[in-house]
């Protein structure tokens, strides 16, 4: 990286980046980023030159770097060296802080949804809450960099954060202590001989070969799989090459997902693989799915459910449908560009609008223990997965109702 220390320095970089503009690309268009590549120059120098303070010119052109960037959307951004690394040690699964996915909605800090068994999700945190305050401090027009690292820190330090939540009348405050983040992206369990329920938290580096383990070890002694709930519930997604390889366990044939950006190499269309799949995974399923099940995880909902290979049960999920790529840049930063769509198999755009699922299911939230004793309700606790679970139970119960017409009608 150039090294530049006043404003006469960026002036002669700017001609230079001017003069490659103008060589590769005539006209208005040319001319027009000439002029602001010197306005640029300008600036940088009128602030070191005039402003209260002294400034350093690296970080004053980091800065505009980054607000530039956040000006396309509310996914792009530029990335430090040190959150280009955390980037890095997410998708292996652990990492500090509180445990939640947030995202820039309609101008909001809006959380996609809580990790399972984090700070956030033992208190209380749900998808689609609004961050309105960090610490006492506004986020409004913070950038979804910026917000992240105020909600980063180091392991057992508190943050206070200001929820917004459609049924309350103000803001609520919710202090949580950070800790380090550690996800099991496959859970498993057995609901009754051959019917088994997987929990998919994020799509991470190592998913799909979790869950053709925990697919093998369910068959390892003989039991023939009658039936799978898939578990995408608060799930906000990952890898998106992960996602296809987990749809692709259990499709023999059709499309996957499909991409469509300006460039030519982004347009890709993912399609399940032709080798023969696994004898033992053919059997009804039944995937889970709410508000929290974003990204790659409405990838996996979309190709299963468009292929008539699966049905969703739950809710409208959250509409999460860009693809972003993190492109190395020079002195180990990054940007990370949303370059593509997502488009189901049947055409739809999951940007914005989410899938519906084909049988809706409200999740009943738990009472606490203040609410109870201020209604003299019973009080319900809800486990994810676990009897008593709504959407679940709803999954279950048709699930044994497919066995029940197979063997009467075969």
């Amino acid at each position: 990286m150039v090294s530049i220390g006043g404003g006469m320095g960026l002036i002669l970089t700017v001609a230079t980046l001017a003069g490659f503009f103008i060589g590769t690309r005539q006209g208005a268009r040319a001319e027009e980023s000439y002029e602001k590549l010197e306005l640029l120059s300008d600036v940088l120098y009128t602030i070191q030159k005039n402003y209260v303070d002294e400034t350093k010119s690296g970080e004053l052109i980091d800065s505009a770097i980054q607000g530039m960037v956040s000006s396309l959307d509310a996914y792009s951004a530029f990335l430090t060296r040190d959150e280009y690394q955390e980037i890095k040690v997410e998708t292996k699964g652990k990492f500090g802080g509180l445990g939640i996915e947030v995202t820039i909605l309609e101008g909001v800090l809006t959380v996609v949804a809580p990790l399972e068994d984090t700070p956030a999700f033992r208190a209380g945190i749900q998808a689609q809450d609004q961050i309105v305050k960090i610490d006492g401090e506004t986020t409004k027009g913070m950038s979804l960099t910026e917000a992240v690292k105020k909600l980063r820190g180091p392991k057992g330090t508190k943050v206070t954060i200001h929820i917004m939540r459609e049924e309350f009348t103000d803001p609520e405050e919710f202090t949580i202590v950070r800790a380090e983040i550690k996800i099991k992206s496959v859970k498993r369990k057995q609901i009754e001989p051959g019917y088994i329920y997987l929990r998919i938290a994020q799509f991470q580096e190592r998913t799909q070969a979790d869950l053709e383990k925990s697919l093998h070890d369910t068959v390892s002694s003989g039991e023939k799989l009658r039936g799978i709930i898939l578990d995408l519930r608060n799930n906000p997604g990952g890898l998106l090459e992960q996602a296809v390889e987990v749809a692709d366990m259990f499709l023999g044939k059709g499309l996957i997902v499909y991409t469509e950006g300006r460039l030519e190499n982004q347009k890709l269309k993912f399609a399940a693989s032709a080798n023969p799949k696994e004898k033992e995974w053919d059997c009804p399923m039944i995937i889970l799915v709410n508000g929290g099940t974003a990204s790659a995880a409405e990838i996996v909902t979309g190709a299963l459910r468009d292929n008539s290979r699966a049905i969703a049960i739950g809710t409208k999920t959250f509409g999460k449908g860009s693809v972003q790529t993190i492109i190395p840049m020079r002195d180990n930063t990054a940007l990370r560009l949303t370059t593509a769509r997502y488009f189901t198999p049947n055409g739809e755009s999951i940007q914005g609008k989410g899938i519906d699922p084909d049988i809706e299911v409200p999740f009943i939230k738990p009472v606490s223990n203040e609410e109870q004793e201020e209604s003299a309700k019973p009080s319900r606790v809800i486990i994810p997965g676990e009897p008593g679970d709504p959407q679940f139970d709803r999954a279950w119960e048709l699930l044994k109702s497919w066995e029940i017409f197979k063997e009467t009608f075969s």
